[in-house]
């Protein structure tokens, strides 16, 4: 009778890994606590967009100031992004939310102190260093809670939480800036973002897929696969994920910053209608990122490869998005023009999950939290010139209407580009097997 492989590396003297219990209540449990995080981390983006008629008329500012103010919540957002990453290997996750949310509450207070053009800056540049990571990070947590393969449909309930915050605090934000003034909606994130830190650091331990065990001692492995980060960034799959997002995040950054206020004073909309319509392109990003997920399994149970499964439907998507970007400013039938704003900023949203996925793929696992760092750092920079870009466009053209004209065939042909490198780039089972990294996605996958 043959000897159990634990007995067998044990006596060849080589020592194999076997994967840690999988706690599903635990794990369920946490991405509940993610999706909640998600879900704020959109509202306080989304905040300064929903009020941007009310503050720009009481504080008598420009597009171009406004689009400055929009634009410093990207200023060390990257930064923070690049920098948590690599922390992340050291500092637990509990401990990385606990603190990032804290400062989220922190961050709302400035105006409701003084409402200026310095303490709206103050407030969004810290608010941007401590959402930089936080998408990149709660992914890396919730990573930590599940074996690779149960993470597609984790992985698009946290983004998920992306279109949920936006579908949910459209309209809540909107009637507390309008019924109790703008200033009323900052002060309930301050109070929402700490009360989620506090629950968090009851229940937000770290889970148990980060590291191997020996399958001869059970004890976690200390020579995890490492590989020069040079060597991972250069990788198609890398490199092809960063420019999916950098597209995706071309159109969010216009989703949060101008188009609430397209939709009022460009096509006349009521304050609560806006909300609805925003809500709209939401559910619209959230049922497509629970169709997709479950689909990308599906398709890689029949056998196609993640190449085609997320590496191209991930590129596809922004392009689709960028098409609808160029057209609907030139079209005049109203329900056609609104499915085409539709698509133009809720198709982006599956492209989110799709290309953590697809690094995570040709990563080893003790340098993906500084992978996604890097991922997030660079693909999310549109936030940093896209919002001051469309002001400043806004600002010096002839009329408002060609200045927003300019700024979405800008942005088309930004994520037209993006997203046919993302189709052409991307090949995860080519990239792990020059990167010695296939074996370790085969053992991970059973």
């Amino acid at each position: 009778m043959a000897p159990p492989p634990s007995a067998t590396a044990a006596l060849s003297g080589e020592e194999t890994t076997v994967a840690p219990p999988y706690d599903r209540r635990r794990a369920w449990l946490v991405t509940a606590m993610i999706v909640a995080f998600m879900v704020i981390n959109f509202a306080d983006k989304a905040v300064l967009g929903l009020a941007a008629v009310p503050i720009m008329d009481e504080l008598h500012i420009s597009n171009s100031t406004y689009g400055l103010i929009s634009s410093s919540f990207s200023l060390l957002f990257s930064l923070s992004g690049l920098v948590v990453g690599f922390l992340s290997s050291r500092i637990s996750s509990r401990t990385l939310l606990f603190v990032m949310t804290l400062t989220w509450a922190v961050a709302q207070l400035p105006v409701l102190v003084l409402a200026a053009v310095p303490t709206l800056i103050a407030g969004r540049v810290l608010l941007g260093a401590a959402e930089g990571p936080a998408a990149s990070m709660s992914m890396h947590a919730l990573y930590k809670w599940f074996p690779p393969h149960r993470r597609a449909v984790p992985s698009a309930l946290q983004i998920g939480g992306a279109a949920l915050g936006t579908l949910v605090s459209a309209p809540v934000l909107t009637w507390l800036i309008t019924d109790h003034g703008w200033r009323s909606a900052y002060a309930v994130l301050a109070v929402v973002s700490a009360a989620w830190a506090l629950v968090w650091w009851r229940v937000g331990h770290d889970g148990p897929f980060d590291e191997a065990r020996s399958a001869a001692t059970g004890k976690r492995t200390s020579g995890a696969t490492r590989l020069p980060y040079r060597k991972l960034l250069l990788t198609g799959t890398v490199l092809g994920s960063i420019s999916s997002a950098f597209g995706a995040a071309w159109a969010l950054s216009l989703s949060h910053v101008w188009l609430p206020s397209y939709l009022r004073t460009e096509l006349g909309m009521a304050p609560g209608a806006s909300a609805t319509l925003i809500s709209s392109v939401s559910a619209f990003s959230l049922v497509l990122l629970l169709t997709v997920s479950p689909l990308m399994d599906a398709l890689k149970a029949r056998g196609v490869t993640s190449r085609w499964s997320s590496g191209a439907t991930q590129g596809l998507a922004v392009c689709v998005a960028g098409c609808a970007m160029a057209a609907f400013p030139f079209t005049d039938a109203a329900v056609p023009r609104l499915v085409l704003i539709g698509l133009a900023f809720g198709t982006v949203a599956v492209t989110i999950p799709l290309h953590y996925m697809t690094t995570a793929e040709v990563v080893p696992t003790a340098q993906r939290g500084a992978l996604f760092g890097i991922v997030a750092a660079t693909g999310t920079l549109p936030g940093l010139v896209a919002p001051y870009l469309t002001g400043h466009l806004i600002d010096t053209a002839d009329t408002t209407s060609s200045g927003y004209t300019t700024a979405f065939l800008i942005a088309a042909l930004v994520m037209a580009v993006a997203g046919l490198l993302a189709v052409t780039l991307i090949r995860p089972e080519r990239d792990a097997r020059r990167l010695g990294l296939d074996r370790t996605l085969a053992d991970g996958a059973h």
